[in-house]
């Protein structure tokens, strides 16, 4: 008789165990899932703001003397908010270009892991020819079992497509740098078109507010003289209105100037509140205005950065084209690794396995003419975006030109109008008499002056803004890429001389993007053998050809190679010394030694000599300015 067993409790609990677990790690995973957006407090904004505000102004050299041009140039480089942007999205474009460049290596995978599984896979088997079903159950699997194993894999196909997106990001981050000249050059306008004007500002500041204090009290005294009519009422209205404009006018152009101190302060990052004087700058004769516009519009073309940004573009589209077409073609996959598994049911627990495969997307060929038109659109877009840029730059540079003659102009009359004024005040004050209509009347051309004082400082320093707009259009660089490692000293000296020779020789410069010509004349000492100096020579010739420095036997700074040796029991000691007068005209010298048998062959001389230039390749680069 069979009886039917309820279940015991223990039997139940351990039932809902497992369910329960089940159930509180779902739980637990759902409420993993859920977000619930958290709005940012009041004190995490202010400690976000008092850390910004801190950290604009750290690693700042403090004003401690009246600030000149070239030192706010410098102290704009070195300092400005914008310009730190720009480096640092440079440097983020390299190290993307160096991280791309990576992915063009095969892949090298290991792997490891470990297996467990609560009972043997297992199984039967039936015969394929006969039917025959095996009943008894078997297993080559272990329930518990380690793998490891590395893999070697290289895709053509990816290595091309990596090759051409590597070349992409190096386009990348020279467009990055191009945008960072840019800026410097931006920045130079801006410095000079700020200073120059608040530096009008504090020039007449003292004789403003004189003449702002008599010229309220002349007009306190005149309507009170009309009130008692001691000058006729006509006169008196007339004189307050010539006096009431002239002091509006003051006002206005006053505070033109006395603002542009503030954009000063921004563009150094100087913190807001803090005051500071300018140094007082010598009127300086601006170059006269240029000629031959078309000379200007060549430079502009060559030199400009947003057209050199355009050229990258078009070098990533054309590699885009190239990436697209290659993704058309067949992939070859390469892979060999080395495989091992602990499973003690195998008879070989490790094995090596290699392949190659191709494989070949038919369907993308469809898509080839439509490709193409894609390309030919973008090249002629490219090339409609790249001629509208040079027609907007040719236009800016002709009416660049043209306000600069203008602002030249302007300047010439406000110099001889504001000379008018003052000999007129002079006159003025010289001839006042006991009348009171005398004593006003020399009140207001006194005003007038000042007025036309400030007008001249305005106009001049149009003048110098119009310049720097003309050399902006032009896309000269304002001093070399090198200056990021200079102190604020050094950085200024810099500006200064750059500023000095800019003004001196107007539009004669060249950009520093193209740099300059370096040839060398190569001279040898302490070689008798005449057909061995021609051989070493040409060595020295072709190595300094690889790196960007002409030879020329006639013309060039003076390179000497001299040669010594000195040896024993069949050892020689010789030395290479590189001597070379810098751009600056000092002399510099480096010495390579090293050790070679006594009586070598030409060939073992000739390779000291190239070993010599390769081991002080760098300062001879410096010596001649060459990057």
């Amino acid at each position: 008789m069979k009886m039917n067993k309820t279940p015991s409790v223990s039997t139940r609990a351990t039932g809902f165990l497992p369910r329960s677990l089940v159930m509180l790690a779902v739980v637990a995973v759902v409420a993993g899932c859920s977000v619930t957006p958290k709005t940012l407090t009041q004190d995490e904004v202010r400690d976000r703001v008092k850390s910004d505000t801190e950290r604009m102004y750290t690693d700042q050299a403090s004003i401690t003397a009246p600030i000149s041009m070239e030192e706010a140039v410098a102290r704009a480089l070195k300092y400005n908010l914008d310009y730190r942007l720009k480096k640092m999205e440079s440097a983020l474009a390299l190290g993307l270009t160096d991280h791309a460049s990576y992915d063009m290596l095969p892949q090298l995978v290991a792997s490891a892991g470990y297996r467990d599984r609560s009972n043997f896979s297992g199984g039967t088997s039936i015969g394929i020819l006969d039917g025959v079903e095996s009943d008894r159950p078997t297993s080559s699997d272990a329930r518990s079992h380690s793998l490891r194993g590395i893999e070697f894999s290289w895709n053509a196909l990816d290595f091309g497509v990596s090759y051409y997106r590597a070349r992409q990001q190096g386009d990348q981050f020279l467009i990055a740098e191009e945008r960072r000249r840019k800026v410097v050059q931006n920045l130079l306008q801006d410095v000079r078109a700020a200073y120059w004007r608040a530096l009008g500002a504090q020039r007449l500041n003292a004789q403003a507010d004189d003449i702002l204090q008599r010229a309220s009290l002349a007009l306190s005294r005149s309507r009170e003289a009309e009130t008692q009519k001691i000058i006729p009422p006509g006169l008196a209205l007339a004189y307050q209105r010539a006096l009431l404009d002239a002091t509006t006018l003051l006002n206005q152009r006053r505070q033109d100037l006395e603002f542009a101190k503030r954009e000063l302060a921004a563009l150094m990052n100087v913190l807001p509140g803090a005051d500071f004087v300018l140094a007082e700058a010598v009127e300086t004769n601006l170059p006269v205005a240029p000629k031959d516009i078309g000379k200007l519009e060549e430079m502009a073309l060559l030199q400009r950065p947003e057209l050199r940004e355009e050229d990258y573009r078009k070098r990533i589209s054309a590699d885009e084209a190239r990436k697209q077409i290659l993704g058309m073609l067949p992939g070859i996959t390469l892979n060999y690794g080395r495989q091992h598994d602990s499973n003690r049911l195998l008879y070989n627990n490790s094995w090596s396995e290699g392949g190659l495969s191709l494989a070949w997307n038919l369907m993308r060929l469809v898509a080839l003419p439509s490709m193409k038109n894609a390309q030919q659109y973008q090249q002629q877009t490219d090339e409609a975006r790249r001629m509208a840029l040079s027609m907007a730059i040719l236009t800016q540079t002709r009416v660049s030109a043209e306000r600069y003659r203008m602002a030249l102009e302007d300047f010439r009359l406000a110099d001889q109008a504001s000379q008018v004024d003052t000999r007129l005040a002079a006159f003025t004050k010289a001839s006042v008499t006991a009348k009171l209509e005398s004593e006003l009347e020399a009140i207001r051309t006194q005003a007038r002056a000042v007025l036309g004082a400030y007008q001249r400082a305005n106009a001049y320093a149009n003048a110098h803004i119009a310049f720097g707009r003309l050399y902006n259009t032009l896309g000269f660089d304002p001093i070399a890429d090198d200056f990021e490692a200079n102190d604020l000293g050094t950085l200024s000296q810099r500006v200064k001389a750059h500023l000095q020779a800019a003004e001196k020789d107007a539009f004669a410069l060249s950009s520093n993007l193209f740099g300059h010509a370096t040839v060398v004349k190569v001279q040898l000492a302490g070689v008798a053998d005449p057909v061995q100096q021609v051989r070493m020579k040409a060595l020295v010739t072709e190595l300094l050809a690889r790196h960007q420095i002409a030879t020329d036997a006639k013309e060039g700074t003076p390179l000497l190679l001299s040669f010594q040796a000195a040896g024993k029991n069949g050892v020689e000691k010789a030395s290479w010394t590189v001597e070379l007068k810098d751009e600056a005209g000092q002399p510099q010298q480096a010495r390579f030694a090293t050790t070679i048998p006594s009586n070598a062959r030409a060939s073992v001389y000739e390779s000291s000599l190239v070993a010599a230039l390769n081991a002080n390749l760098g300062e001879l680069k410096s010596w001649l300015n060459v990057d």
